[in-house]
């Protein structure tokens, strides 16, 4: 690869020990380096590392063993880490779930689990929501905390005088039900770490993919694997300073990749500045305030500032300052050039696109953080990580520019999914490598391109579309918002190309207009035979696109009848 980073090594030594260590070392090393920032409450690493212990032993005296699943259904808070390093400490296996989950969702991720502990938020919805979803599961003790017991002494009684009872965050705990609160958890518990014994090869997290299509499955990620992948990172991210870093933490810590940034920033001792979700008004007033050095996103995120900063500018408004912002990691979806270039002209910080899949903890792939980057590009991989793309009918690897699917392997893969035998071991090819499901290419400098998801490609009359590519040409259509593409059943060519469009504010487009557009960029066979236009489209929480609610109908189906964006 003419274009590797001279900075990283290929190989870098992956220790054999459990995840917590990369706490346990931030807190003996920089003991009072700020680890979390929330809401203008700091926490010290060594405090974190006491608390996280204090919850370790909690759950050890409710008789939790290692081995057991405790899951932590909370939002971006100190709580959440917390709760994660006092149950890795306990040696049981944690399994994060989104507060957002429905009961159903919930309740098959408890039952699925087998979670023994449900750490939940005192807020009368979501609480509401756990409760009914612990109702005939192996959940046997609800934790509860509120939103405010990380705050400031100040900000603490403010939030108790004049917002929990108007919002909904006082609750009354029954006893006999198992309920208890997280501070109670706590309380006059030891602060050293418990003498449990926990080898790095044994399972760490349960990562549910939520996925895009049938019901979710759990990664078994191991600690090794955890470890991993916050080192292949570090290395990447040449540039952090421990200690000295401030990384915005917007992206929800139930997700893998953002847990995995939050593992990488706390291997460098830095300071995690926590957002609960991501409020445009409260980012860029954080951002301003707390001066973040890194922001991991997605591309939704930075063209949301972008957007709020051009309003501000035209509107004669006093600019918020992105230069404290040094570097940005893109991943979940693709990112646009255009979003890309007035981040960086906005910040002078480095926005880089990656990749990685719930599997592979999550990151396989990155753009260098400096010199040579391809838009468009995931990158080139980690050290320690092996890709190969081979063709999906025979198996054999492709030469280069070719497409097929992406297999790759390293010490940050899964060893398999959570008591589904089979899935696993469909999960990977000659013996350890994972295939990916999506389709790339790789070119002549080792740069990797996604061109679309395995079970997305579109076999037309024997011919093969890529959704993709037809999403990022109708993309650069000027009264076209959003678009999604996918193939949907036909008698006689099998599959016909099926595209869903969201229109521009206050434009008016037809089928017919958009389809003669397509025909001046693409071959005949890739061109949409049907169009339909949509209000919005359905995504989850990570903004990607939920093909399989868009619905199946082809043959006889008509373009919906023209309209204009609501």
């Amino acid at each position: 690869m003419t274009y590797y980073p001279p900075e990283v090594p290929r190989q870098i030594e992956i220790p054999d020990y459990p995840l917590q260590h990369l706490l346990e070392s931030a807190a003996c090393q920089h003991p009072d380096a700020v680890a979390t920032t929330f809401f203008g409450a700091t926490m010290t690493y060594s405090r974190l590392e006491q608390e996280a212990n204090r919850f370790a032993h909690g759950l050890i005296d409710m008789g939790v063993a290692p081995g057991d699943r405790v899951a932590i259904h909370l939002p971006n808070s100190p709580q959440f880490l917390i709760c994660l390093f006092g149950t890795l400490k306990a040696g049981a296996v944690a399994t994060l779930a989104s507060p957002l989950h429905e009961v159903r969702e919930l309740a098959y991720q408890l039952n699925d689990s087998g979670a023994r502990v449900l750490v939940t938020l005192s807020r009368r919805d979501i609480l509401k929501r756990a409760r009914a979803a612990r109702e005939d599961s192996s959940v046997e003790r609800l934790i509860v905390t509120s939103i405010k017991d990380c705050f400031s002494p100040s900000m603490r009684l403010l939030f108790t005088l004049f917002k929990e009872k108007k919002e909904g965050h006082r609750a009354e705990l029954d006893a006999a039900r198992g309920e208890v609160w997280f501070e109670s958890v706590l309380e006059r518990k030891p602060d050293e770490t418990p003498g449990v014994r926990i080898d790095a090869g044994s399972a760490a997290l349960l990562q549910y993919t939520g996925g895009t299509t049938g019901l979710p499955k759990a990664a078994e990620l191991t600690h090794r694997n955890l470890v991993a992948n916050a080192l292949q990172s570090r290395a990447w991210l040449h540039n952090m300073v421990d200690a000295r870093e401030r990384v915005l933490v917007v992206l929800p810590l139930f997700h893998v990749y953002a847990l995995t940034s939050c593992m990488l920033a706390i291997s460098r001792a830095a300071s995690l500045i926590l957002l609960p979700r991501f409020d445009l008004a409260e980012v860029l007033k954080t951002i301003d305030r707390e001066r973040p050095t890194l922001f991991p996103g997605i591309p939704a995120m930075y063209a949301a500032i972008n957007h709020s900063l051009e309003r501000d500018r035209a509107d004669g408004r006093k600019k918020i300052d992105l230069s404290s912002i040094h570097t940005c990691v893109s991943g979940a979806d693709k990112l646009p050039r255009e979003i890309q270039q007035e981040f960086e002209e906005l910040s002078g910080g480095r926005v880089v696109e990656g990749y990685g899949l719930t599997e592979a903890s999550p990151v396989t792939h990155v753009n260098p953080i400096a010199g040579m980057r391809k838009t468009g590009s995931i990158g080139l991989p980690l050290p320690n990580t092996e890709v190969r793309i081979v063709d999906i009918e025979t198996g054999e690897d492709l030469p280069t520019g070719e497409i097929g699917e992406m297999l790759v392997r390293g010490p940050q893969v899964m060893r398999g999914y959570w008591g589904q035998a089979a899935l696993s071991e469909d999960a990977f090819a000659d013996g350890d490598w994972l295939r990916t499901g999506d389709m790339a290419s790789v070119d002549e400098d080792g740069f990797y391109f996604i061109a679309d998801r395995r079970k997305d490609l579109i076999i037309t009359g024997g011919l093969n579309v890529y959704p993709r590519e037809i999403e990022e040409v109708l993309g650069q259509f000027h009264k076209i918002s959003e678009v999604a593409v996918k193939g949907v059943p036909h008698k006689l060519k099998g599959e016909i190309v099926k595209a869903y469009i969201v229109l521009k504010d206050n434009e008016k487009a037809t089928a017919s207009e958009i389809r003669n557009f397509a025909q001046e960029k693409l071959a005949g066979y890739k061109v949409p035979n049907r169009i339909e236009f949509r209000s919005e489209l359905p995504r989850n929480i990570l903004r990607k696109v939920l093909k399989r609610e868009l619905g199946n109908d082809g043959d006889d189906a008509e373009d919906e009848t023209p309209r204009s964006s609501p």
